[in-house]
């Protein structure tokens, strides 16, 4: 952060965005940076979520995320699973 422009908002969009930024305020942590930093709920867990927190923390609700919809890394790690079973090691178990 230090590195970075004061004016830029960095955004992150995580499933407990909300939670995420509750605690950063409850205990000050970064002060410095915390007007710089943009949370959001992922689409797919802002239902999950209190009414109240959709309206703010939901992607399509500010103009930062575009029509980001915070599963992207989700879709990666989706697409790796496929790799899972070559890149298991063969061999004897030892139990402990």
């Amino acid at each position: 952060m230090n590195s970075l422009p004061g004016h830029w908002r960095v955004g992150i969009l995580y499933d407990i965005g909300c939670q995420l930024h509750h605690t950063l305020q409850k205990w000050d942590f970064m002060p410095q940076f915390f007007h710089q930093l943009v949370f959001a709920v992922s689409i797919f867990h802002a239902y999950g979520h209190q009414w109240a927190c959709q309206l703010w923390y939901h992607p399509r609700k500010a103009e930062l995320w575009g029509l980001s919809d915070g599963e992207g890394c989700e879709r990666f790690w989706s697409e790796l699973r496929k790799l899972i079973p070559g890149l298991r090691v063969t061999g004897v178990r030892y139990m402990v």
